[in-house]
């Protein structure tokens, strides 16, 4: 399985929408974001951040609140060295999991393990929300290059997703399209800092 990793010698800000318990705790006492394991999350096992998008972290921490999961949504901010970066807006790395992704989908089989499937939300609209086959496979390649003795090969994670509705009729620009990171090396965030004051907006307002 031959790669190329690419150091990624750039610092970008990154935003984290949560609860503002979390936030006080990594602000004024050092506490590390716990990365999230979920089975369907985008890019696999990480602390994501929105890359320079305040406001969407900020709704989806109000999508949290709704789904019960955090009290006061807040947004927490983060100076993250991208470093050793699977970035999936270059081809290097897409032709890497289209190639890996049979290798896969055999071990799967072998094991007699069905493989995961990519679904739709349950708010009713047609965003792919639950990535369980691109998190399982993510993961599954990270894994890999790690076994090869190249513990931490891959230190982020990132890419482009297209979510939402058209801006206008007829738009190919879609209210939602945002990058996201998903950090697997904590070294990689340099700081935290609290973003100046946003403000909620929901889509019932525009």
């Amino acid at each position: 399985m031959q790669t190329q990793s690419l150091d990624y010698q750039r610092l970008i800000v990154g935003y984290h929408g949560c609860d503002r318990e979390t936030l006080e705790r990594v602000l004024l006492y050092g506490e590390s974001l716990y990365p999230s394991v979920n089975p369907y999350d985008w890019l696999g096992n990480g602390v994501y951040f929105w890359e320079y998008g305040p406001q969407r972290a900020l709704e989806f921490a109000y999508e949290q609140q709704l789904r019960g999961k955090i009290q006061n949504p807040a947004v927490l901010g983060a100076y993250i060295h991208l470093g050793r970066c699977f970035d999936l807006t270059d081809t290097q790395n897409t032709y890497q999991l289209s190639n890996v992704f049979t290798l896969w989908s055999q071990t799967l089989h072998s094991q007699e393990l069905r493989l995961p499937v990519n679904r739709k939300g349950k708010n009713g609209g047609d965003d792919i929300l639950l990535r369980f086959r691109d998190c399982a496979l993510l993961n599954w390649y990270m894994e890999q290059l790690d076994c090869e003795g190249k513990d931490g090969y891959y230190q982020t994670i990132r890419g482009v997703f297209v979510e939402g509705e058209p801006v206008y009729e007829g738009a190919a620009i879609y209210t939602k399209t945002h990058v996201q990171i998903a950090v697997r090396e904590q070294a990689c965030i340099l700081g935290y800092f609290a973003p100046n004051p946003l403000e909620h907006k929901d889509e019932d307002d525009e």
